[in-house]
């Protein structure tokens, strides 16, 4: 039920997909759907809490990251590995943030400002030993992390670039963007 929630939302958006289309696509009736969320708002905050989870999850179980410089490739890297493989999850976590309601969107928001507060200390870290010159690490943070998401819209696996080539070049670009 998840698996194609996620992906109706994702192709046809959350404000279309009403519980009876989710039921259909995995052959059930409405009412069954009620046994797994109370509603179809839950549903999207599960969603997207658990995106957000395993995401700060999977970063916290990465080996310690040395110098600031090391820290930030690494952080450019999983970012774009972990998200290529969740393209729904990404697609729906950043697109279907205004259908939230207040209080699931301030928990949605809690967890994107802790993973986006992970990179901004990694650039102040690099300030700090003089290897980054980053004026507003908050703000460059942000835009990173735009940018580094974004690969999302064009990267395919059977395209010209292996993902390798592509983390190679994203990093090539974050690092010149901190650089002294």
């Amino acid at each position: 039920m998840r698996e194609a929630a996620l992906r109706l939302f994702a192709q046809e958006g959350y404000a279309a997909v009403s519980m009876r289309r989710i039921a259909a696509e995995v052959g059930v009736q409405a009412g069954a759907l009620y046994n797994y969320t109370p509603d179809k708002q839950t549903l999207l905050f599960d969603l997207m809490r658990a995106h957000m989870e395993d995401l700060l999850a999977a970063w916290d179980d990465l080996p310690p990251e040395g110098c600031a410089r090391a820290a930030l490739e690494t952080f450019t890297r999983f970012h774009i590995r972990f998200n290529t493989g969740r393209a729904d999850a990404v697609f729906v976590s950043y697109m279907e943030l205004r259908n939230l309601e207040p209080a699931n969107f301030a928990v949605i928001e809690g967890l994107r400002r802790d993973y986006e507060t992970r990179l901004e200390m990694i650039l102040r870290r690099g300030v700090a030993e003089g290897t980054f010159a980053v004026t507003e690490p908050r703000i460059a943070a942000m835009a990173l992390i735009a940018m580094l998401t974004g690969v999302n819209t064009w990267f395919r696996a059977r395209g010209r670039l292996s993902l390798a080539e592509v983390e190679a070049l994203y990093w090539d670009m974050v690092r010149k963007a901190v650089a002294v």
